[in-house]
């Protein structure tokens, strides 16, 4: 994959159609999209988009994170996770990323090097203005996920 991944700092709401994907309430895009970094990963065209916030204490957390319909399942969302944590790990000691409780979803992160960190129970209902489907299946609680940083690096970064 010879993929460039693009720091953009300025006009991030261009990109909502696509971050949506990731994280389907505007209002709740509102909450980080101008506190966070976001990037946007191309290979011939967009195939993946990513917001990263500081959230203090050595931590930061991966917001949003979606790859576009067509180019799921060929390593885009794996190679800029693995990018992120290269780029940010002189930076914080630990990244964090929540997800709604489905296997699918959780594997993926599992298989970039996360593991469970903890859960904040009924999240989706009380922060979202709809009911939300993935995989067939009701989010209702958000699965928090971990990665400890400085210990085992990705070897493909090219933030």
């Amino acid at each position: 994959m010879n993929a460039d991944i693009i720091h953009i700092k300025t006009n991030k709401k261009r990109y909502l159609e696509l971050l949506l994907l990731g994280d389907e309430q505007e209002s709740m895009i509102d909450r980080y999209l101008e506190r966070g970094d976001m990037f946007v990963l191309k290979e011939n065209g967009i195939k993946a988009v990513c917001v990263v916030t500081d959230e203090g204490e050595g931590t930061c957390e991966l917001k949003n994170i979606a790859v576009v319909p067509g180019a799921r399942r060929q390593g885009y969302g794996k190679k800029l996770i693995n990018s992120l944590i290269t780029y940010y790990s002189g930076k914080y000691n630990k990244m964090l990323v929540g997800t709604g409780d489905v296997p699918s979803t959780i594997d993926f992160y599992l298989h970039c090097g996360f593991t469970y960190s903890h859960r904040v129970e009924n999240f989706f209902i009380d922060h979202y203005d709809h009911i939300i489907i993935e995989d067939g299946i009701q989010l209702k609680d958000m699965v928090y996920l971990k990665y400890m940083m400085n210990e085992t690096q990705p070897s493909d970064s090219n933030l």
